[in-house]
């Protein structure tokens, strides 16, 4: 049952809608002295990594994020910084894939093909370096033997290029959702201020679209009536005028 409900939850990290900041390509370009530290100390890049991804509150803490058969069953809330320690040592690949779960569920993130791609590689290399090796014991062969530690060191270093760039990856996300990188210079405006491609002039603010010949972002003239209110003006509403005309003036 449990295993089942692992294997929904991977196929439901396939539709996320969301995408990483950075992929795996990219990641060292993204801050190459981080990925350095990570490929040289990747199992504190792993503690320090988590611990940042639990917002530094580790009273959160479970073993491997929740995601293996172990979590919770480690005495995490007793000693979590311990725990924590002991899981980037012991089991370093758990601790960078259950971080990477961590936040992929937290925030909708899904991995590109490409990132798929790199991370199965790694593992198919590693799972082939082991298959030479075993074969290389049982039949004894100087070449195959070879082969195989040939094997064995491209694939630790397939691996640990792989995570460091992992690791870069998970720390420029967290750069993101910390807000390191600063407000944006131009936000695109929201659906109802956008200018639609059948609008034949820009919009305007409480206005109707001018009429033809019209300048745009000018207001429509106001229609008159006729006469225009105000007429006569007063002085000519007792017309004729009182003394007029004159005495004598022949009628």
């Amino acid at each position: 049952m449990a295993s089942q409900l692992y294997m929904d939850k991977m196929q439901l990290r396939q539709n996320y809608r969301n995408l990483w900041h950075t992929d795996l390509m990219r990641a060292i370009q993204a801050d190459p002295p981080y990925c350095c530290f990570a490929l040289w100390c990747g199992p504190c890049v792993s503690y320090l990594l988590r611990k940042r991804a639990l917002y530094n509150d580790m009273s959160r803490y479970v073993c491997c994020a929740g995601y293996m058969p172990c979590s919770g069953r480690c005495g995490e809330s007793k000693c979590p910084e311990l725990c924590l320690a002991t899981e980037v040592f012991l089991c370093f690949a758990n601790s960078v894939a259950s971080t990477r779960f961590l936040l992929q569920d937290e925030f909708n993130i899904q991995t590109t093909r490409c990132d798929n791609c790199i991370i199965g590689f790694m593992f198919c290399l590693s799972q082939l370096a082991c298959i030479f090796s075993i074969v290389a014991m049982i039949v004894g062969s100087d070449e195959i033997s070879e082969a195989s530690q040939l094997l064995s060191c491209l694939s630790d270093l397939v691996y640990c290029t792989v995570c460091a760039c992992m690791q870069t990856q998970h720390k420029v996300e967290m750069d993101k959702r910390d807000g390191k990188f600063g407000p944006q210079v131009m936000a695109v405006p929201p659906v109802q201020q956008m200018s639609r491609l059948d609008q034949a002039y820009p919009p305007t603010v409480g206005y109707p679209p001018p009429a033809y010949g019209q300048p745009a972002g000018y207001p429509p003239p106001q229609a008159q009536g006729y006469p225009p209110a105000g007429y006569p003006p007063p002085q000519a509403q007792g017309y004729p005028p009182a003394g007029y005309p004159p005495a004598g003036y022949p009628k």
